[in-house]
Parts: C-alpha cells; structure tokens; sequence
C-alpha cells in the first residue's frame, strides 16, 4: 500500500454543509485519495498543552459555537474510535513530548469536512490536539507522526486559509473577499507552489494581509502540522481546493 498524502483543510463553519461547491470540492478531494485506515486529525479548534488524544471508543461531538440554526445543533458523525491509533501515537512521542487522554468528541473543526467527504462515518477517527502554535514545533511533531502514512492513516491538519472574522463586513457566504484576505491567499498559494517553508513559517512577518487575515494564528498553525507530516515539507503542494466563502480563503492542499 503507498503512502497516504497528508492533507491541509480550510475547514468552515457548519453551513459549509449547505454549500453545494464546497461539498463538491471536498467530495472530489476525498474520492481522489486512497481509502484510509483511519484519521488523525488536528482542528484549530483544540489548542491544549501538554498533547491531548481525543475519544477513542466512541467518538461524540462537541458543538463548539454559535448563533447557528438548531439544526446544526443536531448533526450526527458516528464514526468509531481509533484506540490502536492512539496507542501509534503515544509510541511515536519522544520522552520529552508527554500525552494524556481525554474523552473529548470531534470538534466541528474535524467533523463538519469529514461529515462531507466520509458521509458513511465508517472510517476510525481520532482527533488530537495542537499542543503549540509555533510552525518548528509544528513541524517537529509532523515529522514524528509521518510513519503513519505509511500505515494507511490520514493526517489532516484542519485550519483556515484566512480567518479575520473581525474584519469581514458582509456576513454571507458570497461576499466579497477583501483585499487583505485575497493577498495573504496569494502570498501562500504561490509560497506553497515553491515549498517555501521558511517563508510560510514566518508568515507573521512576510505575509502580506497581516495581522488582518490572522488577527490570532490558530487557523493557520494547522498547516506545519501537515508539511511536517509530508515526506519533504519543501515539495510543491497540490492545492484542489481555493476560493472564497465568506470573503475568507478556503484553500486547501495535499503533499505526498
């Protein structure tokens, strides 16, 4: 069996569901991959030190915001847990990076692209936490979690392209991107193409559209994760997934 790709998602909100690109696009995505054994997934949305491993028996979901209709308050996932994967991840720490468990579900962050490209929730997830937003350290632990490729596990980092959701004005999903959102997209989009790492892991200073387009980094910290986890963060990154929703950059991408 070849190696699973590792993946880089913008991941949205949970009416991404409602959107018939965006479903088609991730729907495209997940049928050009190979099935995977299970997923590891790292959402913006879980920030915890030390590493966190999620549910592995049953895995629940954590409805983690607001001001959405009630329906969205009622979506399923119920994909089985991932026990043995944990156990793989617990085992590819160095003594210096202590993990712990918790019975924490899926946070939309995770199950909201899944629920799209994995519709028959047969497919073990586990989530896991992002222990640090700094891109090295990032990097670092991407690095240990790449055998795992090998092993027909899906590494997804779950982030956003752009996320200054202070700054949007319009608050439809067809809105206008604004300038500072469609620069930063640009900039990493072209520094993706070239594997610019360095560049991408100083993208607080280089970037253009900053601090606008991070006003906080955790959408973006996903990324290094999934370079990390490639087997040459410096290959140029396939990216079938880019637009706008919401005037935010919906990039994604994939490296072998």
């Amino acid at each position: 069996m070849s190696a699973m790709p590792a993946l880089f998602l913008s991941h949205g909100a949970p009416p991404l569901v409602d959107d018939p690109t965006w479903v088609a696009q991730l729907q495209e995505l997940a049928a050009s991959l190979p099935r995977p054994k299970a997923v590891l997934m790292a959402s913006a949305h879980w920030e915890s030190a030390p590493l966190m491993l999620g549910a592995t028996e049953t895995v629940p979901l954590v409805y983690d915001f607001g001001g959405f209709a009630r329906r969205y308050y009622e979506a399923r996932y119920e994909a089985p847990g991932a026990p043995e994967l944990a156990a793989r991840v617990e085992k590819l720490m160095p003594d210096t990076e202590h993990v712990a468990r918790t019975d924490r579900g899926l946070d939309h962050g995770a199950y909201v692209p899944l629920s799209v490209m994995y519709p028959g929730a047969d497919i073990p997830v586990l989530q896991m936490s992002l222990p640090t937003l700094e891109p090295d350290r990032l990097l670092e632990l991407g690095r240990r979690l790449a055998p795992l490729r090998e092993e027909g596990v899906l590494i997804i980092g779950s982030g956003f392209t752009t996320h200054g959701l202070p700054f949007l004005r319009e608050w439809r999903t067809d809105a206008p991107a604004p300038g500072w959102s469609r620069e930063f997209d640009a900039w990493a989009a072209e520094a993706l193409t070239r594997g610019a790492v360095d560049e991408l892991a100083d993208f607080r200073s280089r970037a253009p559209g900053m601090p606008y387009a991070h006003p906080t980094i955790e959408h973006f910290a996903p990324m290094f994760l999934t370079l990390g986890a490639s087997g040459s963060p410096e290959q140029s990154a396939e990216q079938p997934i880019d637009g706008f929703w919401m005037g935010l950059a919906k990039r994604s991408f994939q490296v072998a």
